[in-house]
Order: C-alpha cells, then structure tokens, then sequence
C-alpha cells in the first residue's frame, strides 16, 4: 500500500495520468478529486508538504483510475456546482453545465422579487435550473418534471439538502403529461435534449458514454422536444407568463418559430458568456 505521499506529489502523478483524458483541465480535475477524498475545498488543499493516509491514496487512485476511463469527474466524486450552489448528480441525470446558468438568469429577470410566482422545469433531471430559481426567489415555488423516477430522486436529494423541499414538487411523467388540468404557471423552464442524432457519436466521450442519452438525444433535427413543448405551452402559461428554453448551437431561430406558430410573442433569444445564443424566450399575451 502506497505511503508517505504528500498532496503535491499525489497530484503531479494524477496529472500526468490524465492528460490524455482531461487535457488542459487534467491538473483541476485531480485537485477536485483529491479534495473530495480529504473531504476539503478546493481553496484549502494543502499542496505542498502534508502526507496522506494510505486509505485516502487508495481511494483517490481509484478516482483517477475511473477519470482514466473517461467517467465525468461530477460522477466521480456525485456532485457538481452550479449557480454556486452544489447539487448531487449520477448517471441519470447530465452534469450541470456553466452554459446553463444563462437560462436561470433570463428567468429570474421575469420573475418579481417578493411576488409569489409558480415555476415549471420540464425535464428537471438534478432540478439545478428549479432549485436555483427557487434559492434566488422566496416567495416562489415549482413543479419539477422528469420522465425518469432515478433523476427524479436525486432532485428530491437536492430540494431537500437546500431546504427548498417545501416549495417544490417533483412528478414523475412525459412533458406536460404529468401536470393537472388547469394547471398555469408564471415561468415555464426546459433545457430538453436537443443533439441531433447523427451528431451523438459525435460528442466527448464521457458524454457520450457516460451520460444518460435521453437527456441528450432531440431526435433527427435536434427539435423534437422544442415541438412538443412549445405545442402546449400557452395552456400552461398564465397571462403575460414566460416560457424560456435552453437551445443548443444554432437553433435559436428554428426554436423561435415553433414558440411564433404556438402563437407566444416576445420572443427574445439570449447568449451565453461565450456568445453564443444558448436561450429562446417568448411570452403569452397579457391580458387585454
């Protein structure tokens, strides 16, 4: 049993092992893994002269040798952050993406602070977009949807290490299948597979091998969830509510006219931080 390793050490070899894996991002993702194990952050990892339990080389080990092959270190260590909030995640449910936050900030910009409001999340896997609404928003509270029980108990996890667990409900069920005649809400979230799916050998291999594919694949044009979202969505919204959607690259336009023909207005599409237009928004008339 190996011994007498210090941190810095430790990470050196684990670098050097995942650089064919992680690239640039090799030396994070080991100081992430190694922080897990000595259960610390990341800001206090001792790097430099502090030895390691022979069980916590053991175990990190293990964690690289599960990195090696290609396994997200989010399922690795089961957690992730997002809107710097930690959630636990697995292998039902997609690692929370930084893209992502850009649909949680277009939707607190339509929902009023200290104004009770209902949030819709359709395919809420971790329930990171729900619960990050609900964390910035007090007064408001949510409905959760996922087709798989498995995603959906890891959202519950997540509610309830939040102490959001009272202000959201979770239904198992398909799109707005799982909601009750006369339902309505104020915002209506969805980040809905949209790879197309001759691109999905196409994507990073721990994608592709590691997370769940229905949460991935959007059929022969990426669009077959946006159709069936956008098809219902003025039922579900109250007068002058929003519907907000994340879109993969290139879809904005083509998102855009399905929300047009549901006849919602407003619609408005959103960039991320890298540019790229990642959110469709539209609203349903207000009232005359």
């Amino acid at each position: 049993m190996p011994e007498g390793q210090t941190v810095l050490s430790l990470l050196r070899k684990a670098e050097d092992k995942l650089s064919s894996v992680s690239h640039d991002l090799a030396r994070r993702d080991a100081e992430i893994m190694l922080a897990h194990v000595l259960d610390t952050s990341l800001a206090r990892l001792p790097i430099y002269e502090q030895r390691i339990p022979p069980l916590h080389i053991d175990q990190f080990e293990r964690c690289v040798r599960r990195r090696q092959a290609g396994e997200p270190v989010a399922y690795i260590i089961g957690e992730q952050e997002f809107w710097s909030l930690t959630f636990k995640v697995n292998e039902h449910t997609l690692v929370p993406r930084p893209d992502t936050e850009t649909l949680v900030e277009v939707g607190l910009r339509h929902l009023t602070p200290g104004k009770p409001t209902r949030i819709l999340d359709l395919g809420t896997g971790s329930g990171c977009i729900l619960l990050s609404l609900l964390h910035e928003r007090a007064e408001a509270s949510g409905v959760g949807v996922d087709k798989s029980s498995n995603a959906l108990a890891i959202a519950k996890m997540n509610a309830d290490q939040l102490g959001l667990l009272s202000r959201c409900e979770l239904r198992e069920g398909d799109w707005y299948e799982a909601l009750r005649e006369g339902e309505q809400f104020d915002l209506i979230v969805s980040n809905p597979p949209y790879i197309q799916s001759s691109d999905m050998l196409a994507l990073m291999p721990d994608v592709r091998e590691h997370e769940p594919h229905s949460a991935l694949d959007g059929g022969v044009d990426g669009l077959d969830c946006y159709r069936r979202i956008a098809s219902d969505a003025a039922f579900f919204l109250c007068r002058g509510g929003t519907i907000a959607v994340e879109v993969g690259i290139g879809q904005h336009e083509d998102v855009a006219d399905l929300f047009v023909m549901s006849g919602l207005e407003a619609v408005s599409t959103h960039a991320d931080l890298a540019g790229v237009m990642r959110v469709v928004a539209a609203k349903k008339a207000a009232e005359s």
